[in-house]
């Protein structure tokens, strides 16, 4: 991923265009944003749009395409050990991280999707194929049709706990935290979409802001 010191006219056309698309989404609805608007502010030509992508969807598919890769990149070793739904919570919440500076372009997302039954059918498409690569992080089976009711369940839940998210200015997240853990504690309603994933001590949300709050001392601690 480019880094912040990153110019505009540094990234190739793809990125500028995604980039432009996730900018305009922030301040408009989806269903409002049209490709020549994008092709402008990305500083492109709409031949140059079209050789990239063929919709606006088609560029938020490559946005959360771009996300996965990201969670994946950032995969912790030191999870292997934990049990499933524990694994399953910091891959979800390494996710929330990754997508805190596009947050206002996921709430005017989720508001255009509850006006748009076909739009948020195309997103949940979406979100099923990315919630496999999730469970995959996790090292949870997410291959075949158990691993696609399985993606379908979590993409459920997840969309669930964006709508917590995006109102949560709080810099520990603690809401949005207590909405996960509730969210896979419902798993088990889904009758086998999340089963074998054991519960997850009441303990467990008491520790997990303390190791959060240790990977940030140990960035800091390499930053300085």
């Amino acid at each position: 991923m480019a880094s912040d010191s990153t110019s505009a006219t540094d990234k190739s056309p793809r990125d500028r265009i995604i980039a432009a698309f996730m900018s305009l989404l922030a301040d408009k609805p989806f269903e409002d944003i049209g490709l020549g608007e994008i092709a402008r502010t990305a500083g492109v030509s709409l031949a140059e749009l079209r050789d990239q992508f063929s919709s606006t969807l088609a560029i938020l598919a490559a946005q959360i395409k771009a996300t996965d890769r990201a969670v994946l990149a950032a995969g912790d070793a030191d999870m292997a050990e934990e049990p499933p739904r524990e694994r399953l919570f910091d891959v979800l919440m390494r996710r929330l991280d990754l997508l805190a500076p596009q947050k206002a372009a996921v709430r005017s997302l989720i508001r255009s999707a509850g006006r748009n039954p076909a739009l948020a059918f195309a997103l949940n498409s979406l979100a099923v194929r990315s919630h496999q690569w999730m469970l995959t992080a996790a090292d949870i089976d997410a291959a075949g049709p158990r691993g696609m009711l399985r993606a379908q369940g979590l993409a459920v839940m997840f969309a669930s706990v964006l709508r917590t998210w995006v109102d949560d200015d709080d810099p520990g997240h603690a809401k949005t935290m207590a909405a996960l853990d509730r969210a896979l504690a419902r798993g088990q309603f889904w009758s086998g979409v999340l089963d074998g994933l054991g519960r997850i001590p009441a303990f467990a949300s008491r520790m997990r802001p303390r190791r959060r709050r240790r990977r940030d001392d140990d960035e800091e601690t390499v930053a300085a």
